[in-house]
């Protein structure tokens, strides 16, 4: 057997891993106490800032001293805490705000469900319906309302924010339709068709998400003449049809409704139309610490998983598209250019 030396650079990693609950919790409250919307450009005392998010002084301390050892605010020589780039992505109003995905991934179900996550990886399924007798959708509609809109805002600050990118990325010359397909409010549409004039675009998902679309979108907005809104679920039909269709985030929920979802679009499209995938990858990826997290909380809620570059290429393929270049969008994100075979 091959001896390993323990070093106490490792011991000392390894103990801070196990206590990661105690800092995710320190986020979340933070977050939920709006401590970094009171923290402005002066710095302040914790008794400061206790008053102006009515905590107790002291525990507020604490958990400011622990937040600032992981670069969440930092504490100056006279005690009194500024902010850090970290800590300015929990305030509401920064243009890179977490505060919503940091509450999400924090959310009362979490810490129900991460305790079982052998249980899932022993069975391959996700805990969540013999955690509260029903799936991870209903029980947010139905029984978690809170938490139902925590994930909405969460899901919006996450698309808007990646929609720039995608525009920015995506080249569309020659087309003259583009396709957002599940995709939620159409904040990637939206995107699109402003960088693109003279474009059309048609949003498809679900009815009670397209209820909520893009105020550009809707009758009265901006781009409301040039797009159509189709109420739909794309893995059970496609009544689009377009130069290019754009598929973000949606291909993780099960190998089933993957396929179903490819291969509608496969069915709908004109020959060498383009289909572009777009996802988070669990390798191939300079944010694996995050993408890997959250494919296990999707094996947890709903049994799903994030692709590695191959698995999402056989899914196309196997879906009778013919898979180009796959680019970076961003950090966490991957686009996966294809077309219709002629």
């Amino acid at each position: 057997m091959t001896t390993v030396t323990t070093t106490p650079q490792s011991a000392m990693r390894l103990r801070e891993l196990v206590f990661g609950a105690a800092c995710a919790a320190a986020v979340r409250a933070a977050a939920r106490l709006r401590v970094a919307d009171a923290l402005g450009d002066v710095p302040a005392t914790a008794e400061e800032l206790a008053t102006a998010v009515d905590t107790e002084p002291t525990a507020l301390r604490r958990m400011l001293r622990a937040l600032s050892c992981y670069g969440v605010f930092a504490e100056q020589e006279d005690g009194r805490f500024i902010h850090t780039d970290m800590s300015r992505m929990l305030r509401e109003d920064d243009p890179h705000s977490l505060r919503y995905i940091s509450l999400w991934c924090t959310e009362p179900w979490t810490w129900d469900a991460w305790p079982r996550l052998d249980e899932a990886v022993r069975t391959g399924r996700s805990v969540f319906d013999e955690l509260y007798g029903k799936g991870f959708f209903d029980y947010l509609h139905e029984d978690a309302h809170e938490s139902a809109h925590v994930f909405n805002r969460a899901m919006t600050t996450s698309s808007m924010q990646s929609a720039r990118d995608v525009a920015e990325l995506l080249d569309l010359t020659g087309a003259s339709t583009v396709a957002d397909i599940g995709g939620g409010q159409g904040h990637v549409l939206a995107s699109l068709l402003e960088k693109h004039e003279g474009m059309r675009g048609t949003l498809l998902d679900l009815p009670r998400v397209v209820a909520g679309a893009d105020a550009r979108l809707r009758e009265g907005g901006s781009l409301a003449d040039r797009v159509r809104i189709v109420p739909g679920d794309c893995r059970e039909a496609m009544p689009v049809e377009a130069d290019v269709y754009v598929i973000k985030n949606i291909l993780e929920w099960d190998d089933d409704s993957t396929r179903r979802t490819l291969r509608n679009v496969v069915a709908a499209a004109r020959p060498g139309a383009r289909v572009v995938v777009i996802e988070n990858l669990v390798d191939d990826s300079p944010s694996m610490k995050f993408t890997t997290a959250m494919d296990l909380m999707l094996l947890l809620n709903v049994g799903g998983a994030k692709h590695t570059r191959q698995s999402m290429i056989t899914r196309m393929t196997e879906a009778g598209l013919i898979v180009g270049d796959v680019r970076p969008v961003n950090p966490y994100l991957h686009a996966f250019e294809s077309v219709v075979p002629g």
